[in-house]
């Protein structure tokens, strides 16, 4: 039988159960355990050798990337000349550790391309934000002020390197609000 012929108009339920029904399934639970080598739950740990020495090293790769996203040493086996095998619980930390270094690097990110402080006046407090837009052709910073209430009094577009310190955003406010030079 051909793997590409047009599935029958009638229902045989045998005929299509066993085999369509389960690549699926069998395809997103592919889980590879092998001493060196394990996937799962979006998860690559690959044992290798560690360049800069005699010893071992793991990297951790997200599922998609190309990069990995946790390097780190490895332990040598009992031989003291091969690497200790990976192993469930060595592979759920690994796990635990990469996702908590992608979860820093984006909260860094985050803290990088946003900013926010506060300008006491005498009737209110206004708060000022500048919005990083990391485009790769014309990267751009949106400069923004809202009230106590959280109402938007004005919005302008800056460039990316814009420095938004207190004397700026006073400065951007007693001048009306129009764009900084």
């Amino acid at each position: 039988m051909s793997n590409q012929a047009p599935p029958s108009p009638h229902l045989d339920t045998d005929a299509n159960t066993d085999t369509d029904s389960e690549l699926p399934a069998a395809q997103d639970e592919v889980k590879t355990q092998e001493p060196r080598l394990w996937c799962d739950k979006g998860w690559t740990a690959r044992v290798i050798k560690n360049d800069d020495d005699e010893g071992w090293a793991v990297a951790m790769y997200q599922d998609g990337q190309a990069e990995p996203a946790l390097v780190g040493p490895w332990t040598m086996g009992r031989d003291k000349k091969n690497p200790k095998p990976l192993d469930a619980n060595a592979f759920g930390t690994l796990v635990k550790t990469a996702s908590e270094v992608i979860r820093r690097h984006e909260q860094q990110l985050h803290a990088t391309l946003h900013k926010t402080l506060f300008v006491n006046l005498p009737a209110a407090t206004i708060k000022v934000n500048l919005d990083i837009v990391p485009d790769e052709d014309d990267p751009y910073a949106l400069l923004s002020a809202y009230d106590d209430m959280g109402e938007q009094l004005a919005q302008v577009k800056v460039a990316a390197s814009f420095k938004l310190s207190r004397s700026s955003a006073e400065a951007w406010i007693e001048n009306g609000y129009s764009k900084p030079r």
